[in-house]
């Protein structure tokens, strides 16, 4: 197996400090400069958006120096040196985002000014980050607190726009590289944060597993046999929601990433029928709340918007989200929703996040509120809200993988 050479390396070294000199938290173990990124391309942009799809399984071959070059250039490299500006762009020009490589070599940050990835460890933590078998994956991290000052409440909005643009441009720069990628929402946000070593204030928000995607060489008769045992493993999810006012995006979006993801849908009320969201979309229930059987579905979703309240205190919502936990089953919840877990008594000491409304009721109830858009806690899985749907569908796919 070849190893992640790239040539051009400056090591950097440091010995002993002069006296008083105050030592940076996570000195660079030695400076990787990048090879020039290539401008043109064979790939056009139609054929890269035809092309994107989520990949999850990947050969053992390393990525090549130039690959690894160009998609860091292609997240936040610059592109007129005299202004400064990125290929992705940045409120006010803050640039709150940090992209990390995570190699077979350790791990790196990238220098966008001098093109260049720092080590800030030798220790191969890929595996820490996802459970992907990709060769190199790449943690999009970001700092809120860059962003306060200038745009105050609409800080975290921003940073998550330009996250998103980001990820973006890596997920079509692998496809013009023939490489495969996949995002991934769903992870354990303080362990990654303690594995990197990322600094206060910031906050991992995105990894993207990248690398060549493996052949699939199965004969017709291998095919079929395949057929029938993902039939059988078919994945269910039932989605809660409100009579009325729920949140159109967390319905719509979040099934939509699933039901992407080969999960069977299905949209319980308390009554059944056409119900309609806060933006005036309509759904169809076709399940009652109180009529919901948790053996049948592997993930329970509780969807927010105003309408959720009405599950606040209801004796059927609680007893199947308890339900869902003793059975070890994925237990999901959205903007205001994951009041009624914490109503149930099930997030104390647990990880979550919710709408701003509800921080001090999860907190009375003992939860270790994050406030980050996504937050993953073994298999309870929780969200801030709409900006947050494809995120928060995103982990609750990738935990139903995982099972």
């Amino acid at each position: 197996m070849k190893r992640f050479i790239i040539p051009a390396i400056i090591i950097v070294v440091f010995a002993a400090l002069c006296p008083g000199q105050r030592r940076s938290r996570v000195s660079p173990l030695k400076i990787i400069q990048l090879t020039e990124p290539s401008l043109t391309g064979s790939v056009s942009f139609e054929e890269a958006l035809a092309k994107r799809r989520s990949v999850r399984q990947f050969t053992n071959q390393q990525l090549k120096p130039a690959q690894i070059s160009q998609l860091a250039w292609a997240g936040q490299g610059i592109t007129e040196p005299v202004r400064g500006l990125r290929t992705a762009p940045s409120a006010g020009a803050t640039y709150p985002i940090k992209l990390y490589f995570a190699t077979q070599d350790g791990l790196f940050v990238y220098n966008t000014e001098e093109h260049s990835l720092e080590q800030t460890s030798n220790l191969d933590v890929r595996g820490r980050l996802t459970t992907t078998n990709a060769p190199c994956n790449i943690l999009i991290a970001g700092s809120e607190r860059n962003l306060a000052v200038q745009f105050r409440g609409e800080a975290n909005k921003y940073m998550l726009l330009e996250a998103g643009h980001i990820a973006q441009s890596i997920q079509l720069q692998a496809v013009c590289l023939g490489l495969g990628s996949v995002p991934i929402g769903g992870f354990d946000a303080r362990g990654v944060k303690r594995v990197c070593r990322l600094s206060r204030g910031l906050e991992p928000l995105l990894v993207i597993s990248v690398g060549y995607p493996a052949a699939e060489t199965k004969t017709e008769d291998d095919k079929e046999e395949t057929d029938k045992t993902e039939d059988r493993k078919e994945k269910k999810a039932v989605l809660i929601v409100s009579r009325e006012n729920f949140r159109d995006e967390e319905l719509f979006e979040t099934r939509g990433i699933l039901t992407n993801a080969g999960v069977k849908t299905v949209v319980a009320s308390s009554k059944t029928g056409a119900i309609r969201g806060m933006l005036g979309r309509l759904a169809e229930a076709t399940i009652l709340v109180k009529d919901v059987v948790v053996d049948d579905y592997d993930a329970v979703i509780f969807i927010g918007g105003s309408g959720a309240m009405e599950y606040f205190h209801s004796r059927f919502a609680w007893n199947i989200a308890r339900e869902t936990v003793q059975k070890k089953k994925v237990l999901g919840a959205i903007c205001i929703a994951p009041a009624i877990l914490a109503n149930a008594g099930l997030l104390s000491g647990v990880r979550c996040t919710s709408f701003l409304s509800e921080r001090d009721r999860l907190q009375r109830a003992g939860a270790l509120y994050t406030g980050v858009p996504v937050e993953r806690d073994g298999l309870i899985i929780t969200a801030s809200g709409p900006m947050a749907s494809v995120q928060f569908g995103r982990a609750v796919a990738d935990a139903l993988a995982e099972k």
